[in-house]
């Protein structure tokens, strides 16, 4: 059994219920379960998809994303859902590294593609119904269209069905791989932490390509049954009038996407009365943020987790909203954590230390990075980087990150993916990136630089050393000039000092 049996079981149980609502466009149970058995057909017989394989995606939030993501499961396949903010040496050192079969795209990114030669076979699909836009293209409503429905299958939870890549803290993306097995654990943990019933309708509007916007909400939705209205990007007056019109009952975002909602100048009449609550998912959200919610009668929760726990590890339950306010909760139904010193022992309660997760909903490997793989799992515990705390009633805490991590919107940005950079710098000696305190952003990058003596490079000659190599939200929102970066006895840079600085810096 793979986990579009879920989808098969829901079109048995109630097929004409919606499973997705996108762009006004209700698709069912039945015909999602359709859909899917033919796309799973059509990758088989037109692409040579077979288990094992993996298949890449690059587009919006849409239900063929969401589709290809089971149809790759009913095959024992992988789907790799690019970033499609990702410049495009990262696109093209990712596909070399995952290998597809194939690549499934929308308009938007046809000429990106094209310019990648990557010699991958290209499929176009979306809002200009699959029309392939030149002969090196194929059309996706073609190739179904020509498809008999034949026997498939061979997916089973044992079996990688995505490879997620994110930055990696060598300066290249790593590809994290989550079995069936972890999506179901997954949406077990989602589904029992926060009460989501078939009845339920979720807001889909975080990037599908992040296991948040596809694991937190809208695969366990669809595997309690219930409906998912897909946004294809995030537009605050979109997402409003969505909650005020579609009458979701949960929807999650990011500290950074909430404030920008609760600045806008249709936030206080828009209709929230639908929602049962509002989940942020991030390390630690600002009170401020949760505030805007609680104050308008919505109970705000965080979910805890990282792309490597698929991610639901730790939930705030929705009636301690109000009373553990900045708490991320207790322990998914299906994951262990602990708190641990640097010798992997555990710390006393309210102390400060590594936090450590273990359960079935982890991933299995990094693509290709064995060693990678061990590291992280130091004595059968992942180890997140990041620091935490438990409190007197077992309520988990992140503090600080003990990973040299960025995360900007929600994203994360890996400091050695710059530093690469500006290390081939030649007006440079050396140089840092660290993250600075933003109210917006939470944090943003700043790159700390010194110049080789002599050298008059200016902080707009530095900031343009990223354009097109890097994703743009990757790129240092500030450029400061040292005349030395601060080291330990040991020659290393002390960025937790470069932080402090910054941080005093702005108060």
């Amino acid at each position: 059994m793979d986990i579009s049996h879920w989808i098969s079981h829901w079109a048995d149980w109630h097929g004409n219920k919606t499973a997705v609502h996108f762009e006004g466009r209700d698709i069912s149970y039945g015909e999602m379960d359709a859909r899917v058995r033919r796309l799973a057909a059509m990758l088989q017989g037109a692409l040579g998809v077979g288990k094992g394989d993996r298949v890449a995606h690059l587009g919006y939030n849409s239900p063929e994303l969401l589709e290809l993501l089971f149809a790759c499961a009913r095959l024992g396949a992988m789907l790799v859902p690019l970033n499609w903010r990702l410049a495009a040496p990262e696109h093209a050192w990712i596909l070399e590294d995952c290998e597809p079969k194939a690549v499934l795209a929308e308009a938007d990114f046809f000429a990106h593609l094209n310019g990648l030669d990557s010699g991958l076979p290209l499929v176009a699909y979306g809002p200009a119904h699959g029309a392939a836009p030149d002969a090196t293209w194929q059309s996706y409503e073609a190739l179904l269209a020509a498809t008999e429905m034949m026997a498939t299958g061979g997916g089973d939870l044992d079996d990688p069905v995505t490879i997620v890549y994110t930055s990696g803290t060598t300066g290249r993306p790593k590809g994290t791989l989550l079995t069936q097995e972890a999506i179901l654990y997954n949406a077990v943990n989602a589904i029992a932490a926060q009460d989501i019933p078939s009845a339920d309708h979720i807001l889909t509007v975080l990037p599908m390509f992040h296991v948040g916007g596809m694991n937190i909400h809208t695969t366990p939705a669809i595997h309690a049954g219930a409906t998912v209205t897909i946004q294809a990007r995030f537009d605050p007056a979109a997402t409003l009038a969505a909650i005020a019109q579609r009458k979701p009952t949960i929807f999650l975002t990011v500290p950074a996407m909430a404030m920008t909602l609760a600045g806008h100048p249709d936030w206080a009449a828009t209709d929230l009365s639908s929602l049962r609550f509002v989940a942020l998912g991030s390390s630690a959200v600002p009170e401020t943020i949760l505030r805007a919610f609680l104050d308008r009668g919505i109970a705000a929760t965080q979910v805890y987790g990282l792309t490597e726990s698929a991610p639901v590890a730790v939930c705030l339950p929705i009636a301690d909203a109000w009373p553990k306010i900045g708490s991320c909760g207790k322990p998914a139904l299906h994951t262990e954590v602990r708190i641990v010193d640097d010798g992997g022992d555990d710390v006393g309660q309210g102390e400060g230390g590594e936090i450590v997760l273990r359960g079935r909903n982890l991933f299995r490997e990094y693509w290709h990075n064995a060693a990678g793989t061990a590291a992280a799992y130091e004595g059968g515990w992942f180890h997140t980087g990041d620091i935490g705390h438990q409190d007197e009633d077992g309520y988990y805490y992140v503090d600080e990150r003990k990973k040299d991590v960025v995360i900007s919107g929600g994203e994360n940005i890996y400091p050695a993916e710059l530093e690469n950079i500006l290390a081939a710098c030649p007006d440079l000696v050396e140089a840092a990136v660290v993250g600075r305190p933003d109210q917006r952003w939470g944090e943003i990058p700043v790159a700390c630089v010194v110049r080789r003596v002599g050298g008059d490079i200016q902080g707009g000659d530095v900031l343009a050393l990223f354009e097109g190599r890097l994703a743009r939200y990757k790129h240092p929102r500030q450029v400061i000039f040292m005349r030395a970066l601060p080291r330990n006895a040991m020659g290393k840079v002390e960025k937790f000092t470069l932080r402090r600085e910054l941080a005093n810096d702005d108060e």
